[in-house]
C-alpha cells in the first residue's frame, strides 16, 4: 500500500469512527425517548437501565451504519476537494477510481462484517431485549405502580403519595378504586394510611398489606327512591390483604411483542425454513377451505337428491314438485340460511388468508433486508464519495445537510416499502429493496459526473435546464391566457 492510499484510507476511518460514535450515542438517546414511559418511575438500578438500553442498541445499526457511511464520504472527499488535495492527484494521474480503491476494499469488507451482524447479533440481542421487557413487568411487578399518580392494575386504579423501602414496597397513603365486573363502574373504595407490597419472583401474584384504612362499598338498591338516597356501607380495618393477579395485565403487550419481533429474531436460514413452512401451511389450508365451501354449497341440493335417488343435480321445478306451500318455504329458508353461511364462511376464509400472506410477506422482507442493509454500505458510499468531489466542502455543515436529506429520502421510502410490505401491497422482497432500488440510479449518475470531471459545472447545467424549462411552460400559459 502506497503512503497516498494509506493517508486516504486512514482519513476515511478516522472520520467514520468519529461520525458513527455520534450518530450511534444519539439514536441511542432516542431509544430512551421512545422507552422512557417503561424506564422512569419504577426504580429500576442503573445496570438494568444499562442492559435494557445495550440490548436495544444493535436494532438502530440499520439506521446508524449507512449514514455515516453517507456522511463519511462526502466530509472526506469534500475536504480533498476543498483543500486542493484532489486537484493535486489528478495533476499527478490519479482519477478518482484510482483513489477509491482501498477504500471500496474497506467498504466491501463492512458490508460483510454489517451483514453478520444483522444475521447473527442483532436477532439474539432482540430475543434479549424482549424478554428483558417482559422480565420488568413479570417478575417485577411491583414497578407497574409508580408514586403520585394513578395506575390502572388489571380492574384495580391505585395511587399511593410515595414509595419506600429497597424495592419500593413501603407505601404511604394509598388511596384504591375497584371497578365493577359490570359496566367497569367503581364500587369499592379503599384507603389506608400505609401499605406493603409482597411480591413473588415466580410467579404473577402481587399482594398489598394495607393497614389503618377505610373500606366504601356502593349498596345495591331495587327501587329508584333508595337509589336517590345513594347507600352505602363503611368499614374499619387494622389490616387488610389484597392479592393482584398481574398476569392478565401483562399479557396483552407481551403478546403484541411476541408477534411483532419473531421475525427479527431469526437468522437468513431460519427465515428461510419458517418462509417454506408457512407456505406450505397456507397452500394446504386454502385447499382445505375450498373444499369444505364445495361441500357446504351443496348439502341443501344433496338432501333432496338423496331423498329422490337421483344422482344429477335437479332443477327448480321437479325440486318443487309434489311440495307443499310450506315445504316450499322452509326449503327456501334453508337454501338462504346456507348461502348466508357459506358468504360468512368464505369472507372469514379471505380475512384469514391475507393474515397469513401478511405473516409471510413479513418474513420475507426481515430476510431480504439484511442483504439490503449490507448492500446499502456500498451504494452510501458510491453516493456520498462522488458527492463531495462534486459539493467540494467539508466539514459538517453542507455534507451534513446533503446526508440528512439523502439519508431521511432512502429511509421513508424503505419505511414506505416495508408497509407496503406487510399489507400485501408488494411483495416483501421489494419492499425491502425499494430505497436501494430508487437511489442506486443517483448513485450511477454521480460517480459517473465526478469521474468526468463534471462535477459542479454539470450541477449547474441541470438547474439551468430546470430553469428554461420552467421559462417556457410560463410563456406558453401567458400567450393562452391573452
Amino acid at each position: 500500500m502506497k503512503i497516498l492510499d494509506r493517508y486516504i484510507l486512514s482519513t476515511f476511518v478516522k472520520t467514520f469512527l468519529s461520525v458513527f460514535t455520534i450518530l450511534y450515542f444519539i439514536f441511542i438517546l432516542q431509544g430512551v425517548w421512545v422507552f422512557i414511559g417503561e424506564l422512569a418511575g419504577k426504580d429500576l438500578d442503573v445496570m438494568t437501565i444499562v442492559k435494557f438500553l445495550f440490548f436495544y442498541s444493535p436494532k438502530m445499526i440499520s439506521m446508524v451504519l449507512p449514514l455515516s457511511v453517507l456522511l463519511s464520504s462526502i466530509m472526506t472527499f469534500g475536504d480533498f476537494s476543498e483543500n486542493y488535495e484532489f486537484a493535486a492527484m489528478k495533476s499527478a494521474g490519479i482519477s478518482l477510481q484510482r483513489a477509491m480503491r482501498y477504500l471500496i476494499f474497506f467498504i466491501a469488507g463492512l458490508t460483510l462484517l454489517s451483514f453478520w451482524f444483522v444475521n447473527n447479533v442483532a436477532p439474539k440481542s432482540e430475543y434479549k431485549f424482549v424478554n428483558m421487557r417482559k422480565d420488568i413487568l413479570q417478575t417485577k411487578p411491583a414497578m407497574a405502580i409508580a408514586a403520585g399518580q394513578f395506575n390502572d392494575v388489571g380492574n384495580i386504579n391505585i395511587k399511593v403519595e410515595k414509595k419506600e423501602g429497597n424495592k419500593g414496597e413501603l407505601l404511604d397513603k394509598v388511596t384504591m378504586h375497584i371497578k365493577s365486573n359490570v359496566g367497569f363502574i367503581n364500587k369499592t373504595v379503599i384507603k389506608a394510611d400505609r401499605g406493603i407490597l409482597e411480591t413473588d419472583d415466580a410467579s404473577n401474584l402481587l399482594k398489598l398489606h394495607l393497614f389503618d384504612g377505610h373500606y366504601y362499598e356502593d349498596v345495591a338498591t331495587k327501587t329508584r327512591a333508595q337509589a336517590d338516597k345513594s347507600p352505602f356501607a363503611k368499614a374499619s380495618f387494622k389490616k387488610y390483604t389484597i392479592n393482584i393477579d398481574m398476569g392478565q395485565f401483562n399479557t396483552e403487550e407481551e403478546n403484541k411483542s411476541e408477534i411483532s419481533n419473531t421475525a427479527n429474531m431469526m437468522s437468513v436460514k431460519q427465515l428461510g425454513y419458517t418462509i417454506d413452512s408457512l407456505r406450505t401451511n397456507f397452500q394446504k389450508e386454502s385447499v382445505s377451505q375450498q373444499d369444505n365451501l364445495m361441500l357446504r354449497s351443496e348439502t341443501v341440493l344433496n338432501e333432496e337428491i338423496y331423498k329422490n335417488q337421483v344422482v344429477v343435480t335437479p332443477k327448480a321445478d321437479s325440486l318443487f314438485g309434489g311440495k307443499t306451500r310450506n315445504q316450499k318455504l322452509q326449503i327456501y329458508r334453508n337454501a338462504s340460511s346456507t348461502a348466508e353461511n357459506i358468504g360468512f364462511t368464505a369472507h372469514n376464509n379471505e380475512s384469514i388468508n391475507q393474515e397469513r400472506l401478511k405473516n409471510i410477506n413479513r418474513h420475507e422482507h426481515t430476510k431480504h433486508e439484511k442483504f439490503a442493509l449490507a448492500f446499502s454500505c456500498i451504494l452510501m458510499f458510491f453516493i456520498g464519495a462522488p458527492l463531495g468531489a462534486i459539493i467540494r466542502k467539508g466539514g459538517l455543515g453542507l455534507p451534513m445537510i446533503f446526508a440528512v436529506l439523502i439519508f431521511i429520502s432512502y429511509h421513508f421510502i424503505n419505511t414506505f416499502g416495508r408497509k407496503l410490505a406487510q399489507e400485501n401491497g408488494i411483495p416483501g422482497s421489494m419492499g425491502a429493496w425499494l430505497g436501494a432500488m430508487v437511489l442506486l440510479p443517483l448513485a450511477i449518475s454521480f460517480t459517473s459526473k465526478a469521474t468526468r470531471d463534471r462535477g459542479i459545472n454539470s450541477v449547474d447545467n441541470m438547474f439551468y435546464h430546470v430553469k428554461v424549462f420552467f421559462k417556457k411552460v410560463f410563456k406558453k400559459k401567458s400567450k393562452q391566457h391573452v
